[in-house]
């Protein structure tokens, strides 16, 4: 461990036992203390496992929950730590000579000298990232415990920056301490369930916090390594590459809580915080451009845009005037400043109406600049402006719209059959009134993709078209772009024939006249990965992009592929930027949209140098995936392990599904985690079942995943890759595909990711609780076979072993992770047993507070939940 983390994770640890001594007394932290070294000494078999379970056993219930607060709190800490180093790392990696892997500056000096400079550019100017953000419950932390960490974050930077010995050094000493103890005081649950529009403002941190500061830097450094000569003196080589998209408020898909009520607030809260943020970078802008006039003389355009304005809001103007005598550039600025403002305050006769109307102002204040001589002034901060209204015009972030097929069909039923509409078709009606209102107060580009979850055939997408119609008068019918989701293995096969339908519905091909035939399709990884398995749904999903992407070329389509990706493994996460070079040849196209989910915001987008960091290694991967070479080695890899691939998944499919489809199988799921529990975390608005059935059908992907998480057996992310290896006799083939073949080395390092975060002994506990012997044994058996094989084809002699960055943060986990995991099956133990019945309401209170605590604590812990 670098001794600059060791020495972080040790001063924080120290900082935290002051707290619970303080808090709690010696007691407490001597508990803590004991159980700390104990679960040590379980991993070097110094202590047994049921010595621990004993001195669990032996606490109160309410000491119980202080250890499980504890133990999460610590993990918050650690986590702060290792943020601190990456962010440390990154910087000291920063080399403009030798720019770090995964980089822009790595990307345009791969791609120049694959394909030269014409092609570079070509690929430049096609390039586009478009994240998601979704509010799919999968952060566990409240908003109250993040903010506290980030205080902590903030106070342990000026502690580094601090002089030895300095009273700068003690202030930021003293002020952690409080923030620590503050952490430690804020309670871990949340008592209210979360609305769609809190899940809304939560996000909006991430945008205030990193993004909208970000995006401008990540397009900076493309410019300059695009071109490192005179950047910010010349116009620039980089364009707006990012667009990002949000579900929150607007994907009503077993929510009934989105309402278009709430998806018109949604739109309306991403304004409000993206006009004030451009209306203090615009006046931050303006205040420094005390340009004389005498010196930097505006240009004619420029002086006939202050004079219309001084035509049309003489007291405006004149205000501004009087403060920034001869300086028009700066004039015309703190104008567009007060116009953003209006625009914010609805104040209609000032405001602007849209954002290309304020950009045209921008574009004219640089146009001046320039041919006044003042390059420096129109190409530095007044771009990253321009950058930033290009990404995120008024709007923020698209809102787009996702509704289930079904809940579609049954609507046009109603509306064919005239009579009385269905309070669910009034508000599908309601959806697409509120889309048209969207477009209109805030432009097509806030609100135009309506996603068709579980689409099956082209009547899907026709439905929404047909909806519309009867929702508004033609006039009114707002652009739509209707994408269809496919999600489960038999859907993805199915997509090729459905689009050939879309092609046939006028709706489409009018669209596609208007959009230089630009189309979009959405895949899911949730869903088809707890349908057939995750080495079937792999190999499934990278068989669905080549035929799309095959199916766009044949009929001159520009394809983007959206990908419904969740954050852990179990889902189709793992790093964005591996998982694109790991796509079908063809299918990335210089083009990639994706989800960005819960605690993968926070966790790509808590810290501004982290954020920067996913941006670039995401747009190094665009670039790098559309390459001849990149495309052509994967081609032939595809076509040389293919048979070895299709053996694979065929046999862990078939493992996977004789497990799933086990009869009992759902009911002894819930009884060995703590699935049904979930729900009372409170973790987004969403429910976790789309209807009231209780199998596993209509269980959500995501307490699919959390759950297994939780009992640290985690198989989503591995079942059934063991016996497919097994089933292949050749270890040579194997081992040659996973050092050629992205796909295959993708797969098999996220299984092996899992697998290092799976613990057999503390699993076997968990898989007991469901007293089916028979299903304990086959999935140990299948962990042991999947970690023998993975171990014999990457020729590691222990899982992570050529990950020393990750491979160290799971092994400074897993020990603490254990404790909480001990705590949590104290609980489980009492509440699914057979004297459960008999538990006062009290004690069931306590148990189920420390169940949750510790499930908590796990996701921390772990660093994922669903």
């Amino acid at each position: 461990m670098p001794d600059q983390l060791r020495g972080d994770v040790r001063l924080l640890g120290e900082m935290l036992g002051t707290v619970l001594a303080e808090s709690g007394g010696e007691d407490l932290l001597a508990d803590v203390e004991r159980l700390r070294r104990a679960v040590i000494g379980a991993r070097d078999g110094s202590v047994t496992g049921e010595e621990i379970t004993r001195l669990v056993a032996s606490w109160p219930l309410e000491r119980a929950k202080q250890v499980a607060r504890a133990f999460t709190v610590y993990f918050h800490l650690a986590n702060l730590s290792e943020e601190h180093q990456r962010m440390r790392a990154l910087r000291e990696r920063d080399d403009a000579d030798n720019p770090p892997r995964e980089s822009l500056a790595a990307a345009v000096r791969g791609v120049r000298e694959d394909c030269g400079e014409e092609r570079l550019r070509e690929f430049i100017e096609g390039m586009e990232f478009h994240p998601v953000l979704t509010a799919h419950p999968t952060e566990a932390r409240r908003r109250a415990v993040s903010t506290a960490i980030l205080r902590i974050s903030g106070h342990l930077e000026e502690l580094h920056a601090a002089h030895p010995g300095s009273s700068a050094e003690a202030e930021a000493h003293r002020r952690m301490l409080e923030e620590i103890d503050l952490l430690w005081r804020t309670s871990q649950l949340r008592y209210t369930k979360l609305d769609p529009l809190d899940e809304v403002r939560t996000a909006m941190a991430a945008f205030e916090e990193s993004i909208f500061q970000v995006v401008p830097e990540v397009y900076r450094a493309l410019d300059t390594a695009i071109d490192p000569n005179d950047s910010g003196r010349r116009p620039t080589n980089a364009k707006a590459f990012v667009r990002y998209g949000s579900w929150i408020g607007g994907d009503r898909d077993g929510n009934p809580f989105v309402t278009h009520e709430i998806t018109r607030e949604a739109i309306s809260i991403q304004s409000e915080y993206v006009l004030r943020a451009l209306e203090n970078m615009c006046g931050h802008v303006g205040r420094t451009l005390t340009l004389y006039s005498n010196l930097t003389p505006a240009a004619p355009e420029l002086s006939d845009l202050l004079a219309t304005a001084q035509a049309g809001y003489p007291q405006v103007v004149s205000r501004i005037a009087k403060r920034s005598p001869n300086e028009p550039h700066r004039q015309m600025l703190l104008f567009a400043t007060e116009r953003l403002r209006a625009t914010r305050e609805r104040d209609a006769d000032l405001a602007y109406r849209g954002p290309e109307e304020f950009l045209n102002d921008l574009r004219t204040v640089q146009r001046s600049l320039s041919a006044a001589g003042a390059d420096r002034q129109a190409n530095g901060e007044l771009q990253h402006l321009i950058w930033q209204a290009e990404t995120f015009g008024f709007h923020l972030a698209e809102l787009e719209i996702r509704q289930h097929s079904e809940v579609h069909a049954r609507a046009l039923e109603e509306v064919r059959a005239g009579g009385e509409l269905s309070e669910k078709t009034q508000e599908v009606l309601a959806t697409l009134r509120v889309v048209s209102w969207i477009q209109d107060r805030f432009g097509v580009d806030a609100c135009r993709r309506y996603i068709v979850s579980f689409t099956r055939s082209a009547d899907d997408i026709a439905a929404v078209y047909e909806l519309a119609a009867h929702a508004l008068p033609e006039d009114r019918i707002p652009v739509l772009d209707v994408i269809p989701l496919f999600e489960t293995g038999a859907d993805l096969e199915a997509s090729p024939t459905v689009l050939d339908g879309m092609l046939r519905l006028p709706e489409m091909r009018r669209r596609l006249e208007q959009t230089d035939r630009r189309m979009e399709v959405m895949l899911g990884y949730s869903d088809s990965a707890k349908d057939v398995g995750p080495v079937s749904a792999t190999l499934r999903l990278y068989d669905a992009q080549a035929e799309l992407a095959a199916w766009a070329e044949r009929n001159d389509i520009k394809l983007t592929l959206f990908h419904g990706r969740g954050g852990s493994l179990g889902r189709g996460g793992g790093p964005a930027s591996r998982a694109l070079l790991a796509q079908a040849p063809g299918s990335v196209a210089g083009r990639f949209k994706v989800t960005e989910q819960g605690e993968v915001i926070f966790a790509r987008y808590g810290q501004k140098a982290i954020a920067r960091r996913h941006i670039e290694q995401v747009g190094h991967a665009v670039l790098m995936a559309s390459t001849p070479t990149v495309q052509e080695r994967a081609t032939e890899a595809a076509a040389k392990y293919r048979k070895v691939a299709d053996g694979i998944a065929s046999a862990a499919h078939d493992a996977y599904r004789a497990l799933i489809d086990t009869d009992g199988f759902a009911e002894w799921f819930s009884r060995v985690s703590p699935l049904e529990e979930l729900g009372e975390l409170r973790l987004g608005s969403r429910p976790a079942r789309r209807s009231a059935a209780r199998g596993l059908d209509d269980l959500r992907a995501i307490p699919w995943v959390f759950a297994w998480t939780q009992t640290r057996v985690n198989l989503p992310g591995w079942f059934g890759l063991g016996t497919g290896l097994a089933s292949i006799d050749d270890i040579d083939a194997l081992r040659a595909a996973y050092n050629e073949w992205p796909l295959f080395s993708s797969l098999l390092d996220n299984a092996e990711m899992s697998l290092a975060k799976t613990d057999r002994t503390i699993a076997e506990r968990y898989l007991a609780l469901g007293g089916r012997p028979e299903l304990t044994e086959l999935v140990l058996a299948e962990y042991d076979r999947t970690s023998e094989r993975v171990l014999a084809v990457t020729g590691h002699t222990r899982l992570l072993e050529n990950r020393r960055v990750l491979s160290r943060a799971v092994d400074l986990r897993n020990p603490y992770v254990d404790a909480l995991s001990h705590l949590q099956l104290r609980a489980l133990e009492a509440l699914r047993g057979p004297e459960a019945e008999s538990l006062s309401d009290e004690d069931h209170g306590h148990l189920e507070r420390l169940l949750l605590l510790s499930v908590n604590g796990v996701a921390a812990g772990l660093q994922n939940t669903g």
